[in-house]
């Protein structure tokens, strides 16, 4: 596999935008009201960096029962309201892509319409549009390599050439699957201690936590020959 980066694929949410920590607090607060307790960091540690689909269908399987038919909407409603409200880019991601000097996409498990909503909330969607991906593209979600596969070919790059950026465990297996190479990032709000050593184990070649150190550590990637952590 070469070292050599012609192409860098960011997920979204909790890389780009501080929104895993919002959207998984509503999913716990709907799930419990409707009768499966969970709390917002089991949301995290089971779904974050999956897709949405995924999740409904495991929670109804031990559920055993299907999710209100309004449930989705109810969802999408509250994650664009707190969007409005609280939503953020995350800090440095502003310096750092400003710094890049390679092309660049978005590779993401939210549905085409909230990942829209989310990089346009923080100005970032005309700067990757129309390249930003929804794993609503592929048959298969994170941790399977489909969405990572696809953006490659979308982007006409080879996979080996190309350099991911992820915070969750699936999205880094599913980086891996693909054949590309891995950061890690833990500069979320929902990231815990511990998290950084999860990346690292499942597959990222360097963990980091601040956004704006990304360009350096892209630049140095060539001479990285061991998995580091720099949190």
């Amino acid at each position: 596999m070469t070292d050599e980066i012609d192409l860098i694929i960011f997920d979204c949410d909790g890389v780009l935008i501080e929104s895993e920590i919002v959207v998984c607090r509503i999913a716990a607060e709907e799930l419990t009201h409707l009768g499966y307790p969970i709390t917002t960091e089991e949301v995290i540690d089971r779904f974050a960096g999956r897709p949405d689909r995924e999740m409904r269908a495991e929670i109804e399987a031990d559920m055993r029962r299907p999710l209100p038919e309004d449930y989705k909407a109810i969802v999408d409603r509250r994650t664009e309201e707190a969007y409005r409200e609280e939503l953020k880019i995350m800090a440095g991601v502003q310096e750092a892509l400003d710094a890049i000097d390679k092309p660049i996409c978005v590779a993401s498990s939210s549905f085409p319409e909230k990942l829209k909503m989310g990089l346009q909330q923080v100005g970032l969607y005309e700067r990757f549009a129309p390249n930003v991906i929804s794993a609503t593209s592929v048959a298969r979600g994170k941790p399977e390599p489909d969405i990572f596969i696809f953006a490659a070919g979308w982007m006409h790059v080879p996979p080996a050439r190309c350099l991911v950026i992820e915070d969750s465990v699936p999205g880094v297996c599913s980086a891996v699957r693909a054949g590309m190479r891995v950061f890690g990032f833990t500069g979320g709000a929902h990231s815990r201690p511990g998290h950084a050593e999860s990346l690292a184990s499942a597959g990222a070649e360097l963990v980091f936590g601040q956004m704006s150190k990304l360009p350096d550590l892209v630049h140095a990637f060539e001479d990285l020959s061991t998995k580091l952590v720099d949190v």
